[in-house]
Parts: structure tokens; C-alpha cells; sequence
């Protein structure tokens, strides 16, 4: 196969591939890398993508958190690791982290911890606390909103 054709093959890929769901610009760098596209072509087609909006940072940035938080129940802190390994600008990951309304933030930690709750067997009440703000970190909630929540459900369920 030519160069040529190679390119306009990859670019037609890519635009077919970006138009069905959101990419980041390193998960097409990726599939191009392992569909064997030189370096300075993949720049193209990457310049390409961007300039006809198939490839938009902040859109997949606000799509990954939209998914990752609602069906995945993560919390911030894991939701901006993973976007950060897929190399999303810092500023495109506030932007989108900032799009999680609070109340609904702290509504479904409060549901999460609460059904993580019921399954655990504890000796006390420190085992018990203890296990469930592992859990929640696990899960990339803040340590500070994981205390708060946790002394609120104790006073509730002494």
C-alpha cells in the first residue's frame, strides 16, 4: 500500500471511528501507531480531526465524566487520574469535573456507601467507619466528604 493511500485510508478510519463515539487525541495516536502510520502523517491526521471538530478534548472530557459518574459511580479523584493517563489537558478535566452538580455528587456517595454498608461485617463502629472510607476512596470520593458523610450517617444510625 502506498503512503498516500495509507494516509487518506487512517484519516477515513478515524473520522468513521470519531463519529460514532468521543476519542481523546491519545487513543487515536494509539490506532495509529499500531496501524503502522508515520509520525508526521498521524500529525496531519490528527490536525485534521481537530480543525473538523471529530476530535474535541473537552467534549470527551465531559463525556467521560458524564458516563464514569453515573454508571460507574466514580468519584472525582478517579474519574481526573484516569483522564489524566489519557493525557486530557488539566483545564479540559476542571471544566468537566466542575459539570457534576454537588447535591447529586454527594447523593450518590451517601447511596453508595449506604448499600456498601449493608454487606460488610464489622467488630465496631472504627472497623466499620474504617472499611467503609476505604471503600469510598477506592472508588475516588474525597477523604474530607468521605468523613463528613460517614459522622452523618453514624449520628443518624447510632
Amino acid at each position: 500500500m502506498t503512503e498516500n493511500s495509507l494516509y487518506n485510508t487512517a484519516l477515513s478510519k478515524c473520522m468513521s471511528l470519531c463519529s460514532q463515539r468521543e476519542y481523546c487525541r491519545s487513543d487515536i495516536e494509539n490506532k495509529l501507531d499500531n496501524w503502522g502510520v508515520n509520525k508526521s502523517d498521524a500529525q496531519k491526521i490528527i490536525n485534521t480531526l481537530i480543525s473538523e471538530n471529530f476530535l474535541n478534548e473537552e467534549r470527551y472530557a465531559k463525556a467521560f465524566v458524564t458516563d464514569k459518574f453515573n454508571y460507574n459511580k466514580w468519584g472525582k479523584i478517579k474519574i481526573s487520574y484516569h483522564l489524566k493517563s489519557r493525557k486530557v489537558s488539566e483545564n479540559a478535566i476542571r471544566l468537566a469535573l466542575n459539570s457534576i452538580d454537588n447535591e447529586e455528587y454527594k447523593d450518590a456517595l451517601k447511596d453508595l456507601i449506604k448499600s456498601h454498608r449493608r454487606s460488610i461485617r464489622a467488630k465496631n463502629s472504627y472497623d466499620l467507619k474504617a472499611k467503609l472510607l476505604r471503600f469510598g476512596q477506592s472508588r475516588g470520593f474525597e477523604a474530607a466528604l468521605l468523613y463528613d458523610l460517614l459522622n452523618e450517617i453514624e449520628q443518624e444510625n447510632p
